[in-house]
């Protein structure tokens, strides 16, 4: 499958002639990674990972467009777009489904604390046809599957190196792309994705940065 990284945490993965995007956020080219689309995955609530007026103007434009989501985003979603509401799907974690030809998994469940004075809310991670791995806010580790893709959350609010360092090495995928790197300089993105690709490579996981708009085959 084909694999698109956009800016932040939205990637667009194409196999044959399924398109499937994943947390189409206002950080992101949201409009242009929906277009064609025809399923959309979206992790949590929070904007960086659903610009909901992009979403929401898909749904209208594309009248085969699926969105499958955690129930308050699904909730929302369908309340500001009532024609669609058949099209917008509530997921749970432990479940799986297809969407856009693609087999889906989805994991978790919760977002990782940000702080003990801020709501957490629900987040899941989804793995694509047994191979690549999107676990939103969260260093969730699928359990019982190996990931072939890792795709990495680098910096957060929620997060340190050192988490996200573990993650990968806990994951042990065969290969890792970034995504959460929107609030990162380039000062910064050297330092972490150095500590990720020497620390992964000692348990086998190879990493690469991909820019804004670059494709890789998976």
């Amino acid at each position: 499958m084909k694999l698109t990284k956009y800016t932040h945490a939205c990637v667009r993965l194409e196999k044959d002639t399924g398109v499937l995007v994943l947390d189409p956020g206002t950080f992101s080219e949201s409009a242009e990674a929906l277009a064609g689309a025809d399923a959309v995955l979206v992790t949590h609530e929070h904007a960086d990972h659903i610009d909901v007026p992009a979403v929401v103007s898909a749904l209208k434009d594309n009248g085969s467009l699926a969105v499958f989501a955690p129930a308050g985003v699904a909730e929302n979603l369908r309340s500001e777009a009532p024609d669609a509401v058949g099209r917008i799907s509530t997921v749970d974690p432990g479940s799986s489904f297809e969407a856009a030809g693609f087999g889906v998994r989805s994991f978790g469940g919760q977002h990782a604390l940000i702080h003990p004075q801020i709501p957490v809310v629900a987040n899941i991670g989804y793995l694509l046809d047994g191979n690549v791995y999107h676990p939103g806010d969260s260093f969730v580790i699928p359990d019982g599957i190996t990931v072939q893709t890792l795709l990495v959350p680098l910096h957060a609010p929620w997060s340190k190196s050192a988490e996200v360092v573990d993650f990968v090495i806990g994951v042990r995928a065969p290969r890792a792309f970034q995504i959460h790197d929107g609030l990162l300089n380039d000062n910064g993105l050297k330092i972490v994705e150095g500590h990720v690709t020497r620390l992964g490579a000692k348990y086998g996981t190879e990493y690469r940065h991909l820019a804004a708009r670059e494709q890789v085959e998976v």
